[in-house]
């Protein structure tokens, strides 16, 4: 093994107690004061790699190894250090700490590679805190939509403010904007988040694509009664239709025996709130996703006479917001012809899986090639303090990692 395990490891624990709660989880919202202290921890050691480091106005991480051709298109490797509310310690790390321990080891080596190589810790992938995520990585490729500066998080705070309390100017985004063509590839190392590695016993697999996403927020209003008087046939519930429609959900995604759809109502917020009123309005997110687009458009059609029927039957108003809207993206062949050549000289036979999970990686994917290395994670257990990959699944995804970094930007 040509990279430093011992010192990747050291990273990791060092990092796992920016923001810890419990003995295990980790909470680092984006723009944060919490992720600020993350990205002074890597840009750190981005520095010991012989890296030049900067922040850009999208909240980007970034450190740059220059190469024999500055001018060349940039070989990218990346990922984030922002977390879920009641996150784990190695989403979106292992990328960027495994970037950084690559890039490390080629300027150890001496190796000075033929095109500039970049880590880069993205802003804010995660998207709940402002109820958007891969803001970073679609900020860089200018494609960000309108509107995203004035969301709100839970506290009234916009991304706009946190954005300058965090030291960027969204008036200089233009100059933290990539050009086209200006990007060569783009890597990722992440943990699965899916249990299929574990039950195979394989340490590290290689991503075939990532599975397109479908963000909606629904809001159902009805109207507000007391609890005691007002006879149930002549109600307006909206949490009872909301019910209805996160049932319906679960049915579609479902009704095809072996499809990897999938379908999550993961937050839902009642108003007024109170045990004895009817309530009046909820309002909750629909995150739907699958490899076949043709199905989850149909899945998604489904869907929608579902909330329009349950509106009509309960008298209820509808109003739908797409947050966000993916096609499926795959893994360009010659990255991943290098991924198994690699493995075989590791003395890998690493398995080959689709993401059901999105990443940096799928903005990335509308402006160059991509490939993804996959760490095996116990449980296939996720967005959860109980999150769990071992120092040697991760050194040897990192290992992969490097083999491919070297294959890709060559250098001596």
């Amino acid at each position: 093994m040509q990279i430093n395990a011992s010192r990747l490891a050291e990273h990791f624990q060092t990092l796992a107690k920016i923001g810890q709660i419990g003995e295990t989880g980790v909470c680092r919202p984006a723009l944060s004061p919490v992720e600020k202290e993350a990205f002074r921890a890597a840009k750190q050691w981005m520095e010991e790699a012989g890296m030049q480091v900067r922040i850009d106005h999208f909240g980007n991480l970034i450190g740059r190894l220059e190469g024999k051709n500055p001018e060349a298109p940039v070989l990218m490797i990346g990922s984030h250090l922002d977390s879920q509310p009641y996150g784990g310690r190695f989403d979106g790390v292992a990328g960027v700490l495994g970037g950084i321990e690559a890039v490390a080891t080629l300027h150890e080596a001496g190796i000075v590679p033929e095109r500039p190589i970049e880590v880069v810790s993205f802003c804010d992938e995660e998207g709940w805190r402002f109820n958007k995520g891969l803001f970073g990585s679609r900020g860089i490729l200018d494609r960000l939509e309108e509107g995203e500066l004035q969301r709100a998080d839970k506290d009234g705070i916009t991304r706009e403010q946190a954005l300058r309390e965090f030291g960027c100017d969204p008036d200089r985004f233009s100059e933290s904007i990539y050009p086209p063509g200006s990007i060569h590839a783009y890597l990722e190392l992440h943990i699965e988040q899916g249990p299929i590695l574990d039950k195979q016993a394989q340490p590290v697999g290689i991503v075939t694509g990532i599975s397109g996403p479908l963000w909606l927020t629904v809001t159902l209003k009805g109207f507000a009664g007391h609890a005691g008087s007002v006879p149930m046939p002549l109600r307006q519930d909206a949490l009872v239709g909301a019910a209805e429609v996160i049932l319906a959900l679960n049915r579609i995604v479902q009704q095809e025996q072996g499809s990897p759809a999938v379908g999550t109502v993961g937050n839902l917020r009642v108003f007024p709130d109170s045990r004895n009123i009817i309530p009046e309005e909820v309002v909750f997110t629909i995150d739907l996703r699958d490899i076949d687009l043709d199905r989850r458009k149909r899945y998604e059609q489904q869907l929608l006479e579902v909330m329009e029927s349950v509106a009509e039957q309960h008298r209820l108003t509808l109003e739908i917001r797409e947050d966000t809207n993916s096609e499926p993206r795959y893994c360009a062949d010659w990255i991943k012809e290098i991924m198994r050549e690699e493995s075989r000289q590791m003395g890998l036979t690493p398995p080959e899986l689709m993401s059901g999970p999105f990443h940096d990686a799928l903005a990335l994917s509308y402006a160059c090639d991509y490939g993804m290395i996959f760490i095996r994670c116990r449980d296939g257990i996720s967005h959860n303090p109980a999150e769990y990959s071992s120092d040697e699944d991760l050194a040897l995804g990192t290992e992969l990692l490097y083999r491919t970094v070297l294959g890709m930007a060559g250098g001596a």
